[in-house]
């Protein structure tokens, strides 16, 4: 498969990168196509413009600033997101690359009356998210009911990708984590990825 990674952490050692290279090398190793979106590394600016946000119900979504990430977005059978949870949702820039480049015409197209929006990312077959948490995992799962995987799953994948194959991996506790449960998880993560074909 094509595969896009995307990552979204601003510091290079960092748990979510270290997560992510081994993503790329087993999705490398394991014979898929990889190309990488390191939205902090590319600079990627996460601020919808005006012209963006004016030509949402337009004709033609005006996006020529973000087309580089667009055109990987819509290559891809298989996307995996790396970022941390930060107060229960995207890191900024992750969320403006939604903003931003799943617009209307590219992942999604509106209803004629404003209605339910229509799914136009029919090749992306699998995703994959791995996040961080600095919180237990009850906290996330009690309390607040899992925010990320459900604005991901219903939300964004539900309307633009409903036939995706979604699943998410998070590590609670990041702060306080010891070698042998990064090994774990990262471990988790190549049982998650060896299913992809």
């Amino acid at each position: 498969m094509k595969c896009l990674v995307v990552i979204a952490h601003p510091l290079r050692v960092s748990l979510c990168h270290s997560l992510a290279a081994k993503a790329i090398e087993l999705l490398t190793s394991a014979g898929h196509e990889v190309l990488i979106e390191d939205l902090y590394r590319n600079e990627f600016s996460g601020a919808l413009t005006v012209e963006e946000r004016a030509s949402y119900y337009g004709q033609t979504y005006e996006s020529p600033a973000v087309q580089p990430e667009i055109d990987r977005l819509l290559s891809a059978e298989g996307l995996v997101l790396c970022f941390p949870t930060w107060w229960f949702g995207f890191p900024a820039i992750l969320k403006g690359w939604f903003d931003r480049t799943w617009g209307p015409g590219v992942a999604y197209d509106h209803a004629n009356d404003l209605g339910l929006i229509k799914p136009r990312l029919h090749g992306l077959r699998k995703v994959l998210v791995i996040t961080s948490l600095g919180s237990p995992w009850w906290v996330d799962w009690i309390v607040m009911r899992q925010p990320v995987k459900r604005v991901l799953k219903t939300a964004i994948l539900g309307t633009c990708a409903s036939a995706c194959h979604f699943e998410m991996l998070s590590i609670y506790k990041s702060e306080r984590l010891e070698g042998t449960q990064v090994e774990r998880f990262a471990a988790r993560v190549g049982r998650t990825l060896s299913k992809w074909s």
